[in-house]
């Protein structure tokens, strides 16, 4: 996977994390940088972690499955964007805090929307080892990527509110569905995009 690729699928996988701070930001009347530098935070740090864990199972199974590698990541790339984009039409945006109270901005609280926001990323882990991606550069992009995604999100939230964030998270689908192809075609013998 080269770096562009790289880039591209941690922009798409942050679409979650973006779409959640976008909530964040709109339920704040004024979200200070403390307030969007730890949501940010959160976010980074479990896009970075979800993904790891992924990649680890990923490479544990890869021996197995190596002769459909491909069309496993195909399938996994293309239920996650498919799901990313249905959730994005509906008006959904995974564990998005919708209220500003104190109980929703408790560490536990955060802590719990970031992990729901980054489960996709411990699915694509696990493409990441079926094709042999470097996960020392490729869990670093996708945290910092995402830290700094919600990191605007937040600031976008205050005055655009959440329908930033919804079709963001329907780009983010279709990029997913687009990166699960390629590796498919890539592997058929055909000339991939």
């Amino acid at each position: 996977m080269t770096f562009p690729e790289l880039l591209i699928l941690a922009l798409a996988l942050g679409t979650d994390a973006f779409a959640a701070a976008v909530g964040r930001g709109a339920a704040r009347h004024c979200p200070g940088l403390r307030v969007a530098a730890g949501t940010a935070l959160y976010f980074g740090i479990a896009e970075a972690a979800m993904v790891l864990l992924g990649f680890l199972v990923g490479a544990a199974s890869k021996g197995p499955i190596e002769s459909i590698d491909h069309w496993v990541a195909f399938g996994l790339l293309g239920a996650i964007g498919a799901r990313m984009i249905w959730e994005g039409l509906r008006g959904e945006s995974p564990g998005d805090p919708a209220d500003d109270s104190p109980k929703s901005a408790t560490p536990m609280a955060m802590t719990l929307t970031a992990i729901g926001t980054s489960i996709d990323s411990a699915v694509v882990g696990v493409t990441l080892a079926l094709v042999g991606a470097a996960i020392a550069v490729a869990a670093p992009v996708i945290g910092v990527t995402s830290f700094l995604m919600s990191l605007a999100g937040v600031y976008l939230g205050r005055g655009l509110g959440p329908l930033l964030g919804r079709k963001a998270e329907v780009f983010g689908g279709l990029v997913l569905i687009a990166i699960g192809t390629r590796i498919l075609l890539e592997h058929l013998g055909a000339t991939p995009f």
